[in-house]
């Protein structure tokens, strides 16, 4: 029915739905849509193309980071101040997990 490549590329879409708490029952409906509007031909060429577009944004935004990051060093702003805040939002982070972990949800 579906072609190796396809299959792939629907398997991968379900891994990421997983993330959004997308029931298997609601995936397979959006899935029927995309391939009644697209076709199974078209899908994985769709799946490349936004793939692309995402690379392509990640990579504008890191050049951006690094942009300001080097435009802060050049004019002597101490940038140190991020990694100190991102070692106390770490700590945070494994303290709350450490308080919360027998609460938490194992899906």
């Amino acid at each position: 029915m579906f072609s190796k490549q396809t299959t792939h590329y629907i398997c991968i879409v379900i891994q990421q739905a997983i993330f959004l708490f997308i029931s298997g029952g609601e995936i397979a409906f959006i899935l029927f849509i995309a391939i009644m509007v697209f076709g199974a031909d078209k899908l994985p060429e769709i799946a490349r193309g936004l793939g692309k577009g995402m690379r392509t944004l990640k990579d504008a935004t890191n050049d951006i980071k690094h942009e300001i990051t080097k435009s802060a060093e050049n004019h002597g702003i101490d940038t140190s101040i991020t990694s100190d805040v991102k070692k106390e939002l770490d700590k945070v982070k494994d303290d709350l997990e450490d308080f919360t972990g027998s609460v938490k949800r194992k899906f």
